[in-house]
């Protein structure tokens, strides 16, 4: 087992900048799929997590170049089934879900890392989608998902533990591309879901509410390619705050 050892009594001192936000980047990158033209991300943190993102990318046929946190996606042309290789190590996969199901009206993914239907809230990105016009199965540890055509509904994406993060991600974005108007109650607040918000607002999405439990998204025909910064990792933040604050003599958190 790794292990990381702290030789304390040392103060802190000094200025540092914060990562891109994982929780950010990680859907913005998979809402690239939803147009064939090209998109640039800045700030997208060197992490695993987002490594893997970019892998399933690559593996449903999307161009991707990475020159530091700076990331551009080329989605001209893209597959449905993203590979399991892949997509069983990071739980957050799932989220390619939503813009498979927008852009190529069907998708399947395998069951992600860390996730069961019925343990994490799993069943309400899928109750979502169906309330679009989706058929849902579930099969052989796949997730298929599929619509000749999706159409606006009002949805409720609160369950049993509260709202769900990646279920208003993927919802939102399959809902973008849907025919109609798609209001989404109990949505997650987080601000990771309002910069993905504003990225798709940047594509041409029609999405109202963000940052508020009420979510209401005009469908549209297609998105554009846009330039997007991925806000600052408030987790991040927090950290380096309270080890300036306990051991700190002059810390400054950019």
């Amino acid at each position: 087992m790794d292990k990381i050892l702290i030789h304390g009594g040392h103060p802190l001192s000094g200025s540092i900048k914060v990562s891109g936000s994982k929780n950010s980047s990680l859907p913005i990158l998979a809402a690239t799929l939803l147009t064939r033209e090209p998109c640039i991300v800045h700030r997208v943190p060197d992490l695993s997590d987002t490594h893997y993102m970019l892998q399933i990318l690559i593996h449903l046929g999307a161009q991707v170049e990475r020159a530091s946190g700076t990331v551009t996606v080329a989605a001209e042309n893209v597959q449905s089934v993203a590979p399991y290789d892949v997509v069983r190590k990071m739980r957050a996969s799932v989220c390619v879900l939503g813009p498979l199901l927008g852009r190529c009206k069907e998708a399947t993914v395998s069951m992600p890392g860390g996730c069961v239907i019925g343990d994490r809230p799993i069943d309400l990105h899928l109750k979502g989608f169906e309330a679009l016009g989706a058929a849902v199965r579930v099969e052989g540890g796949n997730i298929k998902v599929f619509a000749p055509k999706l159409r606006g509904a009002v949805i409720n994406l609160r369950g049993k533990f509260g709202p769900t993060v990646l279920g208003t991600d993927n919802v939102m974005m399959a809902a973008v591309l849907a025919e109609g108007t798609t209001v989404i109650e109990g949505a997650a607040q987080e601000p990771e879901v309002v910069d993905l918000a504003n990225f798709l607002n940047k594509m041409g999405a029609k999405i109202e509410g963000a940052g508020t439990r009420r979510l209401i998204i005009e469908g549209v025909k297609e998105l554009h390619g846009v330039e997007h910064d991925i806000i600052p990792d408030r987790i991040e933040a927090g950290t380096f705050l309270v080890a300036g604050a306990i051991a700190g003599k002059e810390v400054t958190v950019k």
